[in-house]
């Protein structure tokens, strides 16, 4: 108890870890079909306020491209990204709907994630009955996703693997690697949804993509982690593969810039630093963004 005590007094004088300079990959807002904390709007002053360098907004279930670009005109300063999760309100694995961002006001269309909460993957660890979209079948990519991979790829968009499973996640690494694509993250790799291992995140790592680590996994309603585990993986993942960032956005939820101060207090207090935070929440995701 002493030990643990003296520790979090220790954190507690260190140097406050800024959010000057952070990038958000994955921030929900209103307006949405599921209940958020906060509008689209708002969030993106509240981050400029904050420090934050950018963030993307994301919504399970409509495109936020336009969504980015009216928030920058509103907020200069910040640079705001949207995308779109391929699930079955845009058509599923739907080239066109991804063709059609890449031209929305801006170019602010970043991130192709594939399918999330329609994804096969998904419903089969649900165990829910309902339609949902495949990305494979026999272990080989479908035809439309090799489509959206081109799009991708020539674009300079990222690819994110939603919710695929980890066999899934990993076919889509190489394939997008082979046909050109610059950034890719396999989306929040220990939630339950997508359920890799360590040696499935190495290779991973090794193929060229980054891990996300999301706060809403270790902080919040949606906890499945313990903070000791997630630094451990995070260890042995390597900091240098890793992209840190919220998944929040979800009532009940800290506020986005709260939880990410939070986040940092917790890493700082097990012994991560403050070079390896920047390098996870400043540096990889300005990198995997192009910025």
């Amino acid at each position: 108890m002493r030990t643990a005590f003296l520790l979090l007094v220790a954190v507690a004088m260190m140097p406050g870890q800024t959010l000057h300079g952070i990038v958000d990959i994955h921030a929900h807002s209103d307006p949405d079909s599921v209940p958020r904390s906060i509008d689209a709007l708002s969030l993106v002053k509240l981050a400029k306020e904050k420090g934050y360098r950018g963030l993307v907004l994301k919504n399970h279930y409509e495109s936020t491209a336009a969504w980015a670009a009216m928030a920058r005109a509103q907020t200069p300063g910040i640079e705001v990204f949207g995308g779109i999760a391929l699930n079955r309100t845009v058509g599923g694995v739907n080239p066109a709907a991804v063709e059609r961002m890449t031209r929305v006001q801006g170019g602010y269309g970043k991130v192709v994630w594939m399918p999330t909460f329609d994804a096969e993957n998904h419903v089969r660890v649900t165990k829910e009955s309902r339609p949902f979209v495949s990305v494979s079948r026999g272990g080989k990519l479908l035809p439309e996703v090799l489509e959206v991979l081109d799009i991708i790829a020539k674009n300079k968009m990222v690819l994110a693997t939603g919710h695929s499973s980890p066999e899934e996640s990993l076919i889509l690494i190489r394939e997008a690697r082979k046909r050109g694509a610059a950034g890719i993250v396999v989306t929040h790799p220990l939630i339950k949804y997508a359920g890799m291992n360590t040696a499935q995140m190495k290779e991973a790592a090794h193929l060229g993509a980054m891990l996300e680590f999301v706060c809403n996994a270790v902080l919040g309603i949606n906890k499945e982690w313990e903070p000791d585990v997630y630094v451990r993986s995070m260890r042995e993942v390597g900091f240098a593969n890793i992209v840190l960032s919220s998944d929040y956005g979800q009532k009940g939820n800290p506020l986005h810039p709260d939880g990410m101060v939070e986040i940092f207090r917790l890493l700082r207090a097990r012994g991560v630093t403050e070079a390896e935070i920047n390098l996870m929440a400043k540096q990889n995701p300005s990198k995997l963004l192009g910025m």
